[in-house]
């Protein structure tokens, strides 16, 4: 696990690479400079070896959390790439589908995340979301004329983890529900945000970055459209800073932050009360 790249990690993460500075990276974290296996975040201070401190550092997680992550999001496991080749973009590895736990991530959407269940059975119709061997939800990421560039992956189990299949490229589609032709682009960060957000305001496509990601590169495509966006970021300091951070690429964007910690808190608050 130490041995994954850490650019690679870096770009699952939702990282934006320096333009001018190859070795730099800009996180919700902060800045990140890498040397090979280690890496130093120069704005708080912080530095590192392998990809397990730099999921810790970056996410906020222990040693086990940012073990199941890495697993996740890097299934296939490899050693790290001497500095002087090129490191090639990795296949998209999608989990497989396992019809028979469809159920379960039907389940755990509807009773555990209080999405209606037939919207949950719509997207599911248009293969969207499926469910795999382990019964986790497959979130798919869809790019031009709708070819699957990655997905978002959520555990339907007691443990709450969230992580995305290997070879996911996030700069080329996105999760997204609603009409792509609406005015009006709400930025979530998450699929389960984004389906949330959308019974919550019908009139609009709710769109997931797969994590708080300030500047997806399929973003510019929707400014230059003229679009009414908004940045749902969750309500933590995360969120808050890469909303900063997306604003400060594109002024035209408004924050919209959510009264609760994220858009599916709210929801699951208002069809409770």
């Amino acid at each position: 696990m130490r041995s994954i790249d850490l650019c690679l990690v870096l770009e699952v993460c939702g990282a934006v690479k320096d333009k001018y500075d190859k070795a730099k990276w800009h996180t919700t974290k902060g800045t990140i400079c890498i040397s090979g296996p280690k890496f130093m975040n120069w704005s708080k201070g912080i530095g590192g070896g392998g990809a397990i401190d730099l999921v810790m550092h970056l996410k906020g997680l222990n040693f086990k959390t940012a073990v199941l992550w890495l697993d996740t999001a890097f299934s296939v496991r490899h050693p790290q790439t001497p500095s002087n080749k090129i490191q090639p973009k990795p296949i998209l590895q999608l989990p497989k589908k396992d019809s028979t736990k469809t159920s379960k991530i039907i389940n755990y959407l509807a009773g555990t995340r209080s999405i209606p269940l037939f919207l949950i059975k719509t997207i599911i119709r248009a293969g969207e979301i499926y469910a795999d061997t382990k019964g986790n939800a497959v979130f798919l990421l869809l790019g031009k004329e709708k070819r699957i560039v990655g997905a978002e992956l959520r555990g339907t189990g007691r443990t709450r983890w969230r992580g995305m299949a290997r070879g996911s490229r996030k700069g080329l589609g996105f999760f997204g529900v609603g009409n792509q032709h609406q005015d009006k682009i709400v930025l979530l960060e998450s699929a389960i945000d984004a389906i949330s957000f959308f019974v919550l305001s019908p009139n609009c496509m709710a769109i997931s970055t797969s994590g708080a990601c300030p500047n997806p590169a399929w973003l510019r495509s929707f400014i230059n459209a003229g679009c009414e966006i908004y940045c749902g970021f969750d309500a933590d300091e995360t969120g808050d800073k890469a909303a900063k951070n997306m604003i400060a690429f594109y002024p035209a964007i408004k924050r919209l932050r959510p009264p609760k910690h994220d858009w599916n808190e709210v929801l699951k608050s208002k069809l409770n009360k």
